[in-house]
């Protein structure tokens, strides 16, 4: 009985199992529409650096060289109050943050696309204690890391 048990573990893989389409993948600067423009250089650092703490796919310097190819727009940028002051319902202590992209995976080699437009989100809340300004400055890192990871799941998880 512990021969069959074992012989049946003997080929269990941790994670989603299946094999990607390619093995190279270029990451393109991710560009704006959204009123946001310092954010480009930090959601493009944190896709790249997600996607080597994950290992799966190696990334290239250039198109030329990849297998596959990920652009990435950023769509919208949001803020929400979410709670009011005590003292002046008028005034907001925190803001619900959004940062939405939309991203694209082609495949280099066929330029055939895996998908379109695919919508990635990121959220956060932010207490303005210390003012708005800052809040937002501070919460930009934390989103981009957050896109980050919804791009690495959007292109290396079954879709």
């Amino acid at each position: 009985m512990a021969a069959v048990l074992l012989s049946a573990c003997a080929n269990y893989k941790l994670g989603a199992g299946g094999t990607l389409k390619f093995s190279t993948l270029f990451v393109a600067p991710v560009t704006s529409e959204a009123l946001l423009p310092q954010a480009r250089v930090l959601v493009t650092t944190q896709i790249r650096e997600a996607l080597l703490r994950d290992g799966r796919v190696t990334l290239v310097d250039s198109a030329d060289q990849a297998d596959a190819v990920l652009t990435v727009s950023l769509h919208r940028y949001n803020r929400s109050v979410a709670v009011s002051r005590p003292d002046d319902t008028g005034l907001a202590r925190r803001f619900d943050l959004t940062l939405e992209a939309r991203a694209t995976l082609t495949d280099n080699r066929t330029k055939q696309p895996y998908f379109t437009q695919r919508q990635l989100e990121a959220k956060r809340g932010v207490f303005t204690d210390s003012g708005l300004v800052p809040s937002e400055y501070e919460a930009l890192p934390l989103l981009a890391e957050i896109l980050g990871k919804e791009a690495v799941h959007a292109v290396l998880d079954t879709w």
